[in-house]
């Protein structure tokens, strides 16, 4: 038969459950404030073409340096590629 675990070690289980969220939770916003994010994106739809092109060559200078990581590089780069094939078919 299996021996049952104290309340406290629930508590500890719950609170180290916690510290890693809100350690997540804040790796997340620091990653966030220093890329522009998906919302401040879609909000530039005045953008010129060239204007998106000197984008995409800005993050692949962030790209080279290391400030981006591959997934969120290749990310917004197709997310701005398909705005310039948009603004194109028009």
């Amino acid at each position: 038969m299996a021996t049952r675990r104290t309340t406290s070690e629930k508590r500890q289980r719950e609170r180290a459950k916690q510290a890693k969220a809100a350690a997540k939770r804040e790796r997340r916003q620091d990653r966030s404030s220093d890329t522009p994010s998906d919302d401040e994106a879609v909000d530039d739809d005045d953008l010129t073409t060239e204007e998106l092109l000197a984008r995409i060559e800005a993050l692949h200078s962030e790209y080279d340096a290391g400030t981006v990581s591959f997934e969120e590089f290749d990310e917004q780069k197709s997310a701005l590629v398909d705005r310039i094939a948009l603004r194109l078919a028009q």
